[in-house]
């Protein structure tokens, strides 16, 4: 079982919870070390005094903030610590809120939420219920590694979730971080219904189990056959299609092909060449098909 990434209190006005934080997302980010080229040596980094040369320990390194001109003010991690000695063991609810006003631009990470005992499992199921029921989530603030969140606090799966928000000074505009947006024509009518009939036709149950880090899966491939001395290659993709100047005949197409797929699936696929078949699943929206042999494609089409 994962350990917490912070204990602490929820409070919600005189009601307090001893609670635990726990991460609700794994990162399976491949991660490599570094090494010199022809040899085994690793590469590591150090902590070094950059005047003397020397390594310096973790327990004597403190915080510079730059003032520039080479100017430091430097403050002590005890210090950083005081500021906010509550919020770093309490989650105090500022205010309630409907969960859909929150853009989901705001949302940052998310946790779990559960009572450090058993004991405390009434208070904490009555307030998970009260915001299940509401469909409400709690504004708060906390402090986790020396640094203060703010959160959203809501019911999940028999269990409260905790999402971390961006701060509004945190989220850039897009005219700050692009300039000038370019003037939007506004559509045909014709063109619309037929984007609209588009994006129907795309229409489909969310399943995020379909939805795969493909390109982490071809790293370990990669690991996998240089681990037993192979050598491995991926065929090229397609050529693209033509672009289609017109937008309502590329949308018209777009339709067809996706109505058509269907059709096609009747097919017997077999009669189909490999490039044939990985044209009709991206048609078909199957997920990995960069990757599969032609029976694996067959059999995707089949099963979509």
């Amino acid at each position: 079982m994962a350990r917490p990434v912070w204990s602490g209190a929820l409070s919600l006005g005189l009601v307090t919870v001893p609670v635990e934080l726990y991460p609700a997302v794994a990162d399976h980010t491949i991660h490599f070390h570094q090494f010199e080229r022809g040899t085994s040596d690793r590469i590591r980094n150090r902590r070094v005094n950059e005047r003397t040369g020397e390594e310096v320990k973790q327990d004597e390194i403190v915080k510079g903030y730059d003032l520039g001109g080479g100017d430091h003010v430097l403050v002590e991690p005890d210090e950083l610590e005081e500021l906010a000695p509550e919020r770093s063991r309490r989650i105090d609810i500022e205010q309630f809120v409907e969960l859909d006003e929150i853009d989901p631009w705001f949302f940052d990470k998310t946790y779990w939420l559960k009572p450090a005992k058993e004991d405390f499992a009434k208070a904490y199921g009555l307030l998970l219920q009260a915001m299940d029921q509401s469909e409400k989530a709690g504004v708060a603030k906390f402090v986790l590694r020396g640094k203060e969140y703010l959160a959203a606090i809501r019911a999940g799966e028999d269990v409260m979730v905790l999402n971390t928000l961006h701060f509004a000074a945190d989220l850039r505009k897009p005219k700050d971080v692009m300039g000038k947006l370019p003037a939007l024509p506004k559509p045909k009518p014709r063109e619309l219904d037929m984007a609209l009939a588009l994006v129907d036709e795309m229409t489909a149950p969310w399943k995020p189990e379909d939805y795969r880090d493909e390109y982490a899966e071809r790293v370990e491939e990669l690991i996998k056959a240089k681990q037993a001395g192979k050598e491995i290659t991926h065929e090229e993709e397609p050529e693209p299609s033509a672009d289609v100047v017109d937008l309502f005949e590329a949308l018209s197409r777009s339709v067809k092909n996706r109505k058509g797929g269907s059709a096609k699936k009747k097919q017997d696929l077999s009669e189909l060449s490999k490039s044939d078949l990985d044209k009709l699943a991206r048609e078909q929206g199957v997920k990995g098909r960069s990757k599969m042999t032609r029976a694996e494609l067959e059999k995707a089409l089949k099963a979509s």
